[in-house]
């Protein structure tokens, strides 16, 4: 089975790295200590702390194999490569005109692991973003949704 490309900026990509390195050289330490001194406070059938630390363990293991399939999956999203492109891509800035309520909002196409909607980073599996690819100034566009509505690509970097 293929696996699936994570889109990541140099910038989410460094996050993913650090948060990364993180877990497994301070947290994964920690989370062994805890279990360790939970162990030695003995009876391990009625014991709390020792579940909260299995428990604890549990979710960073699984957060690790996350980050690790991630690192090995991504793909750099190159957001100077297609400086001047005609068409919107993964890495493009968006100025989009928002028809129903002529509301003007611009967004940069990121992978899911950066997207921040309010912060302008656009998933580029959202609906709006899936719609947008590959098109041009000055297009209009319906964007799938329970209500559809329509979109104008305004400006484009």
């Amino acid at each position: 089975m293929a696996e699936e490309k994570i889109y990541v900026t140099e910038e989410g990509l460094k996050k993913l790295q650090d948060e990364y390195e993180h877990l497994v050289h301070v947290v994964r330490e920690e989370v062994k200590a805890e279990l360790k001194e939970a162990r030695a406070l003995g009876d391990l059938s009625e014991n709390a702390d020792y579940d909260a630390a299995r428990d604890m363990q549990a979710q960073v293991e699984s957060r690790i194999l996350q980050l690790e399939n991630m690192l090995q999956h991504y793909e750099l999203i190159d957001t100077t490569a297609k400086t001047g492109s005609k068409t919107v891509h993964i890495g493009s800035e968006v100025t989009l005109l928002f028809l129903d309520t002529k509301e003007e909002q611009t967004f940069r196409i990121v992978g899911s692991t950066e997207a921040d909607p309010l912060n302008g980073k656009l998933s580029n599996e959202t609906p709006l973003a899936q719609a947008i690819l590959e098109k041009s100034v000055g297009s209009i566009v319906e964007i799938p949704a329970k209500i559809p509505y329509e979109v104008e690509i305004l400006n484009l970097k």
